[in-house]
């Protein structure tokens, strides 16, 4: 069967290769990077051996292994050391190899195990088993990870519009995703805390291993699936045609393209149950093997294995040559740090294609407004209505009710002295704190969905909520001698420099809105790679860090309320003076320009007042997710894509919903409390698929 012939008639190769690359024939690039690759490898893992708290040398670890004696150092490199360091070539190769296979069947250059949901998927799945089929779990930990990981990836494909959806679709929808389960990971560990102890580390991606018992599970796994797929090679290049070409030529490309997926589905559910999600290897690796100009599968497999395993080893011995200053650092957060500014290479290059076509076009934004409509002044009577109603029964609910009356001589001065001391220290604060947010947060997505012109824009999905995690959670760790009132100045400046970043970035190619979301993806992954490097090395206590980074109102005090309420009340009405230019950004950039909007500067305003709102938020509530994505679509669903209208009944929405997440946080497992972040994602979900499918359709009419 000749491929070449074949080829040329296609054009699917071209959406996979990104990097500029040679014919795989000509030159020496391949045999160097073949060359590179073995030695690397081998000096990494020798490295990697002599990395620990314990001080070993290069000498004492080859005689460990040539010449083993009854010594302490010999039984530790032995039986510690050297199931880490194989354990991370295994999983190293078998995740560069299944993110090869991915973005073979997707044509999708940033197809990985983690943008497609995978490990998040096999992460809740083995958490899941951990907590409520313990014997299960034991004994068949890698179906119930294969179960998981092929759920996610079948979701992401569903969101995204099958095979058909683009890279950006997909990215953003396996980001989306990942949220979604991991919200429902953070609440399973957060209730179950004494079952799943010790698992935050593993959780962020850890090689860890006190025996040869993980190798022995994943060996025949790992190696057998490699001799295969590389047996099969001529079947994978087969998906890299033009499928009317591949079927021409008597090839079942929807066969072909199942058993591949599976594959690499199979492959990165087995590192997951073993070693715990682990991301960007299957991302980095192949692309660094195509840049050599390997697209064929005869080479691409094998050496994506090499370098995907010179890269975990790698990462690992990063983590561990800071051991005495640091701790044990997971090596899953080194990766994300490594992977992230491949991820931003990539959608620079993949963006060249991308500019212009209707898929960002922003078309989508008008998703949804196909409603009959009240009058405005109606639907702000209602919301508002709502919202009232929904405050006030905050304030009765909790641990202890509170009759309505009572909740109402708190505002004339009267009722019992008890329960005013509740309602003013507790939960008036809190709720506050919570509905102001969620307005700030509403707002602020509203705001970022027409300055980066996409409908899945939102403070956590562009980098701004994990920028502004990290800015406070390194105020907390760095300078703990610094009052409370400083941690929102970390978060504003964290939202702030990682808005930056994304700007800058993306200001070559014009602001385009596929550039945006995409380097804030990468952004939001770097953020969260820092955020778990900082709660491990600071050693804090998991539930509040897990609570905090899942979104939580518990505790809040007037000191919140104090810090939110000044920027509700300044920045807010600016984002309604800017209601035209705003209005004009849901066209496309031409046609902006064409009215006489400054396209770019205008993105610039809404962006810093989007960035000042979502990270002031964060700094009170956490890492709350999807009220930025879903009260502006909601809004435009009632009024249309009038900015100051949506803008309005946007932010009362975002105030009801995380009031209402709030509430239901309290009293859904009294007396323990479920985060905010995490009930709003449960609840998201729902109208998240009921959106993506809408813009689904609209891209196929």
């Amino acid at each position: 069967m000749n491929l070449g012939k074949y080829r040329a008639q296609g054009s699917g190769p071209a959406s996979i290769h990104p990097a500029p690359s040679v014919d795989s024939r000509r030159g020496w690039k391949p045999l160097w990077m073949l060359i590179a690759g073995a030695v690397s490898l081998l000096f990494l893992t020798f490295l990697s051996l002599t990395q620990g708290l314990a001080d070993i040398s290069v000498k004492t670890v080859v005689q460990a292994l040539a010449a083993p004696q009854d010594l302490a150092e010999h039984h530790m490199i032995r039986s510690v050391r050297l199931p880490r360091t194989v354990i991370g070539l295994l999983a190293g190769a078998a995740l560069a190899v299944s993110g090869v296979l991915m973005q073979t069947v997707t044509r999708n250059p940033l197809a990985s195990e983690t943008t497609l949901g995978v490990n998040a998927g096999a992460y809740l799945a083995v958490v899941a088993g951990m907590i409520f089929w313990p014997g299960l779990q034991h004994m068949y930990a890698l179906p119930l990870a294969v179960i998981g990981g092929t759920l996610a990836a079948l979701s992401v494909f569903a969101l995204a519009g099958k095979t058909k959806g683009s890279p950006l679709r997909i990215a953003l929808s396996g980001m989306i995703v990942t949220l979604v389960l991991s919200s429902v990971t953070s609440a399973l560990l957060l209730l179950n805390q004494q079952t799943t102890q010790g698992i935050f580390l593993w959780g962020s991606g850890s090689l860890i291993q006190n025996d040869w018992d993980g190798v022995n599970f994943t060996w025949p796994w790992i190696i057998g699936g490699l001799i295969v797929l590389i047996m099969g090679v001529r079947q994978w290049d087969v998906l890299t045609l033009n499928e009317e070409s591949a079927r021409s030529i008597g090839q079942k490309v929807g066969t072909i393209r199942f058993l591949a997926m599976g594959a690499s589905v199979l492959l990165a559910c087995v590192t997951v149950s073993v070693v715990g999600p682990i991301g960007f290897i299957g991302l980095v690796a192949p692309h660094l093997v195509r840049l050599s100009g390997v697209n064929r599968h005869g080479g691409l497999i094998p050496l994506a294995a090499l370098w995907g395993a010179a890269l975990l080893v790698g990462a690992d011995t990063i983590s561990r040559t800071f051991v005495d200053a640091y701790g044990e650092l997971p090596v899953g957060a080194i990766t994300a740090m490594i992977g992230a500014p491949c991820l931003i290479w990539l959608a620079l290059r993949v963006s060249r294609s991308m500019i212009g076509s209707s898929d960002s076009s922003g078309s989508s934004m008008m998703t949804g407004t196909s409603l009959r409509r009240l009058p405005y002044p109606l639907l702000v009577g209602i919301f508002s209505a709502l919202l009232v109603l929904v405050w006030i029964v905050s304030l009765m609910n909790g641990s202890l009710y509170i009759p309505f009356a009572e909740v109402a001589a708190l505002f004339t001065g009267g009722g019992d002295e008890l329960y005013r001391s509740i309602l003013l220290d507790n939960r008036l604060p809190r709720l506050l704190t919570a509905g102001l947010s969620g307005m700030a947060i509403a707002v602020s997505g509203c705001l970022l969905q027409n300055a980066v012109r996409n409908p899945l824009g939102d403070p956590q999905v562009v980098g701004v909520t994990s920028g502004a995690g990290a800015g406070a959670l390194l105020i907390m760790v760095s300078f703990p001698a610094l009052s409370a009132n400083w941690i929102p100045v970390g978060a504003v400046i964290g939202g702030i420099v990682a808005a930056a970043i994304v700007y800058a970035v993306s200001w070559k190619r014009g602001l385009h809105p596929t550039v945006l979301t995409l380097v804030g993806i990468a952004v939001a992954a770097f953020g969260s790679a820092i955020i778990n490097l900082m709660i491990i090395h600071a050693e804090l206590d998991v539930a509040p860090a897990l609570s905090w980074m899942a979104g939580s109102t518990y505790n809040r005090s007037w000191t919140e309320v104090l810090r939110i309420l000044p920027a509700i009340l300044i920045l807010l009405p600016l984002a309604a003076w800017l209601g035209r230019r705003v209005d004009l950004l849901t066209f496309s950039e031409d046609t902006s320009n064409g009215l006489g909007l400054h396209v770019r500067n205008t993105r610039i305003y809404v962006a810093v007042i989007a960035v000042l709102l979502a990270s002031i938020a964060a700094a009170n509530v956490g890492s709350v997710g999807f009220i930025g994505l879903l009260a502006p679509h909601a809004a435009r669903m009632l009024v249309g894509s009038n900015h100051r209208k949506s803008m309005v009944i946007a932010a009362l929405i975002g105030g009801i919903l995380l009031a209402g997440a709030d509430l239901i946080g309290r009293v859904v497992i009294i007396p323990k409390e479920l985060p905010s972040g995490i009930v709003t994602a449960l609840l998201g979900t729902p109208y998240l698929l009921y959106l993506m499918s809408q813009t689904n359709k609209l891209k196929r009419k």
